[in-house]
């Protein structure tokens, strides 16, 4: 069973989680859920406090997922807190923590994916490759261990937010996908666990993203719908900040991720970047105001 935390329970095995998600259901109960892979931040407790909001009970994943990431990618150094994790959970009432060991989750020889076909190849499924592949299947599994009602992802992953909701509709899963707004430093950078590897300098640096993405949003308010004009005018903000690499710099329809010629009827406007080794993302929705 594991650790416990004031009420918060603690589950590393999956049938004990499954077990307690469906006593809940049987009792009448909505279960949210809260994917995460830990290192937890405001961004998180956002998501955490729309599922105590919609839901009886609160399930929170931690796991650090490393068929997610790739091979040349910072899985030994991501952020790891997980005694601390679960006292901010605790905090906030969550009432079950899943923290299962790599083995629990993949079995030895375990073949099998969830491939969210044309869309993981956009955005960062293209800097990326296998990326997205690796979080529907985790995803998938998490619905499957978890059995939620409703589940809660951040708008600062958006083609993720995009894949999931597609995949849950391709395949009906019985799960409602609730997305929640980006949470942001005073200064306006978007939280990130990956946050933590930015020297000051680079803290500094890393504004780039929010600022390009003000720099179009107003742009938008201002009448310009082109999509090429407010990429154009992106990339000249990058260029200010020689230091920082841009990845992508995109305009597309926020459901399909692809890209769009005008922004009249809406778009996501989306940012990857490099600053020094860490590669940060930001998004905007933005709506012509008419």
């Amino acid at each position: 069973m594991g650790h416990q935390f004031n009420s918060l329970k603690v589950f590393s095995k999956i049938d004990d989680m499954r077990t307690a998600s469906r006593a809940a259901r049987r009792e009448g109960k909505r279960v949210g859920l809260v994917p995460t892979m830990g290192a937890l931040h405001d961004g998180h407790l956002s998501l955490v406090r729309a599922a105590r909001a919609a839901s009886n009970v609160v399930a929170a994943s931690i796991f650090v997922n490393p068929t997610q990431f790739g091979p040349n990618e910072d899985l030994a150094k991501y952020p790891r807190s997980f005694e601390r994790d679960c006292q901010m959970l605790a905090g906030e009432g969550v009432d079950f923590v899943f923290a299962p060991p790599v083995e629990e989750m993949y079995l030895a020889g375990a073949v099998t994916w969830v491939t969210v076909e044309e869309l993981s190849c956009k955005l960062d499924g293209r800097s990326r490759p296998g990326h997205f592949r690796g979080v529907t299947t985790v995803v998938s599994k998490l619905f499957h261990i978890v059995e939620p009602d409703l589940a809660f992802f951040g708008q600062k992953d958006a083609a993720q937010v995009a894949i999931i909701r597609r995949m849950v509709r391709d395949l009906n899963l019985p799960v409602e996908i609730v997305v929640c707004p980006i949470v942001r430093e005073a200064d306006g950078l978007a939280l990130s666990s990956r946050n933590a590897y930015l020297s000051p300098e680079q803290r500094k640096q890393a504004l780039v993203l929010h600022r390009t993405l003000m720099r179009v949003q107003e742009m938008v308010d201002a009448g310009e719908r082109k999509a090429e004009v407010l990429v154009a005018a992106g990339r000249e903000e990058f260029r200010g900040e020689p230091a920082v690499r841009l990845d992508y710099l995109e305009v597309v329809n926020p459901a399909t991720l692809d890209p769009v010629d005008d922004v009249a009827s809406g778009a996501l406007v989306a940012v990857a970047a490099y600053v020094g080794t860490t590669r940060l993302i930001d998004n905007v929705l933005v709506k012509r105001s008419t």
